[in-house]
């Protein structure tokens, strides 16, 4: 008869055995988060989003597909909209209460959840109706470029460059573009100084 281990043994092994998995399967790294209390170090999966992909991925020049900038805004995106609870459910929810009499749903969202989704929603509006569709796909559903070339109906390898513009205007918005705190440059004309533009 064989002895059985003891529970702690097992648990051990069975933790060991997924930590395993997990690094043969996952591409796991430390990053540091903005939350509402400050800085915080979090662990995510770089394989599971695109950003990081193309922020990893080097071009014939040799330098990354989308800049720092580019990826810190797209995680910022995002991170708001997981805050805010913004993600489709896969599953059901058996812990949502049911029935008439108990409570449950807009009354109960914390005030993290509201500024999340506010800030989401203003972000969105100002990369405007052009972009605010492929920020969703690639920064908030982890959508791949050619899926989204795919739907719709894209020329190959232009999702990146719509990506990479839709980026831009998202770093903007948050403050992070290098060129964020550059006064634009005055608009210059051949006209003499007496001379008035008229549009007709």
């Amino acid at each position: 008869m064989k002895r059985r281990k003891p529970a702690a043994r097992a648990a051990t092994q069975d933790a060991a055995e997924i930590g395993n998995f997990r690094a043969q399967h996952l591409s796991l790294s430390e990053r540091q988060i903005m939350t509402e209390d400050g800085f915080a170090r979090v662990t995510v999966d770089d394989s599971e989003s695109p950003l990081a992909w193309l922020a990893r991925r080097k071009g014939r020049d040799g330098r990354s597909m989308i800049s720092a900038h580019q990826f810190v805004a797209g995680e910022r995106l995002r991170a708001d909209f997981t805050r805010g609870n913004l993600t489709p459910r896969v599953t059901a929810n058996w812990g949502a209460p049911t029935g008439r009499s108990s409570g449950g749903g807009a009354g109960e969202m914390t005030d993290l959840v509201l500024a999340s989704r506010q800030r989401v929603q203003n972000a969105i509006a100002a990369c405007g109706p052009e972009f605010s569709g492929i920020l969703l796909d690639v920064c908030c559903f982890l959508r791949g470029l050619e899926d989204v070339e795919h739907e719709r109906g894209w020329p190959a390898r232009s999702a990146k460059v719509v990506l990479q513009l839709a980026l831009d205007r998202l770093a903007r918005h948050y403050g992070l573009s290098p060129t964020a705190g550059v006064a634009r440059p005055k608009l210059r004309s051949w006209l003499a100084e007496d001379a008035e533009f008229v549009v007709g």
